[in-house]
Parts: structure tokens; C-alpha cells; sequence
């Protein structure tokens, strides 16, 4: 059964997929990093504000005595699009990836081409006329 698992996860797939996976989850942290301390910056100062922070506040709540705000119920939608910019970027440079991987491999070569001579019919024909005579 350990010589079975072995194989198994030595295959190329199975190590090409487990590499792919960790250095997709270091490039998501490069991207979350570049939307929080780049994109999100730039954003919030059309909003005069933090662009995580900010929200649509369907009900206030109460300050408690530590200033924490108790109650509210509010939409987040800058952390929301903060998300999907971070998804965005991570999809489009997956892409570009993927297409320069495909362009990198090795073209694979034509279909030999079937030889030329009598087509089937052709050949088909022949015997009906020998097996006329």
C-alpha cells in the first residue's frame, strides 16, 4: 500500500498541481499586499477615506464605553470589491501564465499524411472488375 501511495504521488500531475498550489497561494499574499497598500490607497482618495472601510450602514449602533460600536448592521462592499480586485488580478495574471506556458510547449508535430494512392473506392472498383472477368 506504501509502495501504491508512493507512485501515486509522485505522478508529475499530482507534483505539478501541489507546486502550483503553493505558489499560487504566495502570489495571492504579493496581490493582496499590492491591492491593500497600492490600489486600495489610491481608490480612497476619490472617497476621502480608507477604501477596506467602507460600508453602507443600514442600522447604527451604540458606542459602548471601550468605543467599540455595538449593533450595526452595515454592508461592506469596500472589502467586497478589495476582494475582487485581488481576484481579478490573480485571474488575469494566471492567464497570461497559462498562455505563455501553452506558447512555450513544443508544437506538436502534423498528422503524417496518408499515402497517396488508389482511394478505397477506387480500390473497391478494381476487385468488382476482377471479379467480373
Amino acid at each position: 500500500m506504501l509502495k501504491e501511495f508512493k507512485e501515486f504521488a509522485m505522478k508529475g500531475n499530482l507534483v505539478d498541481i501541489a507546486v502550483g498550489f503553493v505558489m499560487g497561494a504566495a502570489f495571492k499574499e504579493v496581490v493582496t499586499s499590492f491591492t491593500g497598500g497600492i490600489v486600495s490607497p489610491l481608490i480612497g482618495l476619490i472617497f476621502q477615506s480608507d477604501f477596506k472601510d467602507l460600508k453602507y450602514v443600514i442600522t447604527e449602533g451604540v458606542t459602548n464605553a471601550e468605543g467599540v460600536v455595538e449593533g450595526e448592521v452595515s454592508v461592506l462592499w469596500g472589502a467586497f470589491l478589495t476582494h475582487v480586485i485581488d481576484f481579478i488580478i490573480v485571474a488575469f495574471v494566471m492567464f497570461l501564465i497559462v498562455k505563455a506556458v501553452n506558447k512555450m510547449k513544443k508544437k506538436e508535430a502534423p498528422a503524417p499524411e496518408p499515402p497517396k494512392g488508389p482511394t478505397q473506392e477506387e480500390l473497391l472498383i478494381e476487385i468488382r472488375d476482377l471479379l467480373k472477368k
